[in-house]
């Protein structure tokens, strides 16, 4: 990319996992490059993309699957990134320390170096999403990687349905967000309220992206696991919301769009939503509820 040029390709990967965590950390890792292949500066993969997703079941000992940081998953990663000069963001379920554990999403520069380290901040218990057995909430706060290519804000999964996490990314400087995911569609609900529920998801972070006025890219696996049926449907909006490209419901794919960070500032100044924002009068946001 020329110093002058500041329009980075982003793109998101979407697998199916199977229970061999070597075999989806070398699948993860052919279709980073074959993103890298196809000029990709910036590549996000999907939630806990090297295992299959645990958390349908509260199960002890799938704790096993989780690693430390650095790790070897972390390892091999960081040597794509630096061998094909690519930033990498991900999620892996991390081993902290005995017995405490998190969804921790890591971001490579293109160096190879660990650019930002962020921890999931919301923590679902949901029918297959027994989450709160597993991690332990983020306690970095909301932190940004400044990489080669771009400020990134990554966020994983159910933290993407919270405009407070997204506007504080943004604040701190992000000029894409991203989300590492693992959502589908629960198998007796999909026919009555799939449409529904997934429309509802990608419009949740659209906004986000007008927002803002910034990129929002959401990285989400497919394939059936137990309950679950992913959906996929990984995209990359604009900072007008526009869906600038969308993957399929069901096929593993690298989904890649363009994004010119100079229309940020452009966006920003014609929709001025941070200039006109009341922080004098938000208090209350850090009140549960106001009765």
């Amino acid at each position: 990319m020329a110093q002058h040029d500041r329009t980075v390709r982003l793109a998101m990967v979407q697998m199916s996992c199977t229970e061999n965590i070597q075999d989806n950390v070398e699948k993860a890792v052919m279709m980073t490059e074959q993103a890298a292949e196809q000029g990709a500066h910036i590549v996000c993969l999907q939630e806990v993309f090297n295992t299959r997703y645990p958390c349908q079941t509260e199960d002890h000992c799938r704790f096993s699957w989780a690693e430390q940081i650095p790790g070897p998953t972390t390892e091999r990663l960081s040597e794509v990134a630096r061998r094909r000069e690519i930033v990498i963001a991900c999620s892996i379920f991390e081993r902290r320390a005995p017995g405490l554990y998190h969804n921790t999403a890591v971001t490579f520069d293109a160096d190879g170096s660990i650019a930002g380290i962020y921890r999931k901040m919301h923590i679902p218990d949901d029918p297959n999403y027994y989450e709160k057995f597993y991690f332990t909430p983020g306690d970095l706060g909301f932190t940004i990687a400044a990489t080669r290519y771009a400020k990134i804000g990554v966020g994983v999964c159910w933290d993407q349905w919270y405009p407070e996490a997204a506007r504080l990314f943004a604040l701190r400087g992000a000029e894409i967000l991203l989300y590492p995911t693992a959502i589908g569609w629960l198998l007796e609900e999909k026919e009555e309220f799939g449409p529904t529920q997934h429309s509802a998801w990608e419009t949740s972070m659209r906004a986000h992206a007008i927002a803002n006025g910034l990129y929002v890219g959401a990285a989400n696996r497919i394939g059936r696991e137990d309950g679950i049926e992913f959906w996929g449907a990984s995209f990359i909006a604009n900072p007008h919301g526009a869906i600038m490209q969308r993957g399929t419901h069901d096929r593993e794919q690298i989904v890649l769009a363009d994004c010119d960070l100079d229309a940020i500032d452009v966006v920003r100044t014609h929709w001025p939503f941070l200039r006109d924002r009341r922080i004098d009068a938000y208090g209350d946001l850090t009140r549960r509820f106001i009765d």
